[in-house]
């Protein structure tokens, strides 16, 4: 997938420049809230080398998200195979973390519905979940509004958080390309 640019957002492959904010925003507490556990500056540059590796071998992964006007480090959007363990597996997920000072201005839609535009216009991906925590009510909210929809059947205690933590269980959502094709 190529660099996109919507209206207010270059999407766009990663740089050295882009390491020291994205490992502020993994180590920010309420940014990492529905993960287990923040990310120090090593497991953030680790992330951002498997994000890489990612777009080599399959030519498609997550994006930096950079504003336009002021050249700052928004967070990330993009897609990723899904971890094998899953019952949905193998597919595609689009997933999404953004800093703090870039919440609640519509950047993660505006990002999320350009990266859905090129992944199904570029790929022949039949579909592309979602997933997220059952307690994170705000991801599951852009899913809907993204157009993707969840059918309870679906969810799942993530195989990679201890059984009783509270963050275990998963909803999941769908987006199909027909159903992206008709919105």
């Amino acid at each position: 997938m190529k660099p996109i640019e919507t209206p207010r957002l270059r999407l766009r492959r990663w740089q050295d420049s882009d390491r020291a904010p994205f490992a502020a925003m993994c180590a920010d507490a309420e940014v990492m809230e529905f993960f287990p556990s923040v990310l120090g500056r090593a497991d953030s540059d680790a992330f951002i080398d498997r994000i890489e590796a990612h777009w080599v071998e399959h030519g498609f992964g997550n994006y930096a998200l950079e504003e336009r006007t002021t050249g700052a480090l928004v967070g990330m959007t993009g897609l990723f195979d899904v971890f094998p363990e899953a019952h949905f597996a193998p597919s595609v997920e689009i997933g999404w973390r953004l800093a703090r000072p870039f919440w609640r201005m519509g950047y993660a839609r505006e990002a999320a519905e350009a990266v859905l535009a090129a992944a199904f216009a570029e790929h022949d991906f039949p579909e592309i979940v979602s997933f997220t925590a059952k307690l994170n009510t705000r991801s599951a909210g852009l899913m809907q509004r993204l157009g993707m929809t969840r059918d309870p059947a679906d969810d799942f205690d993530h195989p990679k958080i201890e059984e009783g933590h509270p963050l275990r269980p998963h909803v999941l959502y769908r987006l199909t390309r027909e159903e992206f094709d008709r919105r």
